[in-house]
């Protein structure tokens, strides 16, 4: 799954889901930032500060374990399943072990830190 970087305007599509264009900004030539947000939407609900970056920080968090060091190389690393898929089709009729041993080299040069 490809995240794409959190930033304060992503974390709030996360509240007032269903109410169209909840929010705007006070000014459009300031940083996207509480201070600067405004209510659009009679239909919708201010979310704190608070709970907008606490939001904010669950999706930083789940960035960062997506696009790990380790879980990057190894995803570069691993063949297309299509070669996965023939390497166990092969290991298969001969009795082999590339598609394990592909696994595992992956694997060992990169390591969950």
């Amino acid at each position: 799954m490809e995240l794409i970087k959190p930033t304060f305007a992503r974390a709030l599509r996360h509240f007032n889901i269903g109410v169209p264009q909840w929010y705007t900004w006070k000014d459009t030539s300031k940083d996207p930032d509480y201070s600067n947000l405004e209510l659009y939407n009679d239909a919708a609900t201010m979310p704190t500060e608070a709970a907008i970056n606490a939001k904010l920080a669950e999706l930083q968090a789940e960035y960062d374990a997506e696009n790990a060091t380790w879980k990057v190389n190894r995803k570069k690393e691993y063949k297309n399943i299509e070669e996965q898929l023939d390497m166990m089709y092969w290991d298969k009729v001969n009795g082999t072990t590339t598609w394990k041993d592909h696994v595992a080299k992956v694997k060992s040069d990169n390591p969950k830190s």
